[in-house]
């Protein structure tokens, strides 16, 4: 059965194609919403499947490029949403400098989104998510414990 669904309005997820995010998108198109989601590559048809695939996805959703890294690169993608959740951060294998290569680029990518929704007048919200690094910098804890607050990093 093929209902319309009222929009509710617009919002920008970023990372879209990610585990957390893709669930965040099909919440929201079931919502009603109109959802822009940013991906590093908007013609990977094969890693974008999963998300053209969601009720309501050929109605509102559309993918758009954005880049952690490139100031700016936000701007269009935010500019007259009025929610934007930011769940994009760098996912690289460990690596021989975990602070350049995944720390840094998480900070910077988040200043540079939170920058563009600066730019937007329209914008009532913006929920910053965060990456399981943060629970998984620690070294000592037990891997056969649940993660949980008690074993986050350090502010």
């Amino acid at each position: 059965m093929d209902m319309k669904v009222e929009s509710k309005g617009k919002v920008c997820v970023t990372g879209a194609s990610g585990f957390l995010a893709s669930w965040l998108v099909k919440r929201l198109l079931l919502s009603g919403y109109h959802v822009i989601g940013t991906v590093r590559d908007p013609g990977n048809e094969k890693k974008l499947a999963h998300l053209w695939s969601l009720e309501g996805a050929r109605e509102r959703l559309q993918l758009v490029k954005a880049n952690l890294m490139e100031e700016g690169s936000f701007d269009g993608a935010i500019m007259g949403c009025q929610g934007v959740f930011h769940t994009a951060s760098p996912v690289l294998k460990p690596s021989s400098d975990p602070k350049a290569e995944i720390l840094n680029p998480a900070i910077e990518g988040t200043l540079n989104v939170l920058r563009s929704c600066k730019k937007n007048p329209s914008l009532r919200r913006v929920v910053v998510t965060s990456s399981s690094s943060t629970v998984r910098a620690r070294d000592d804890f037990d891997p056969k414990i649940p993660l949980d607050e008690s074993t986050w990093s350090s502010v």
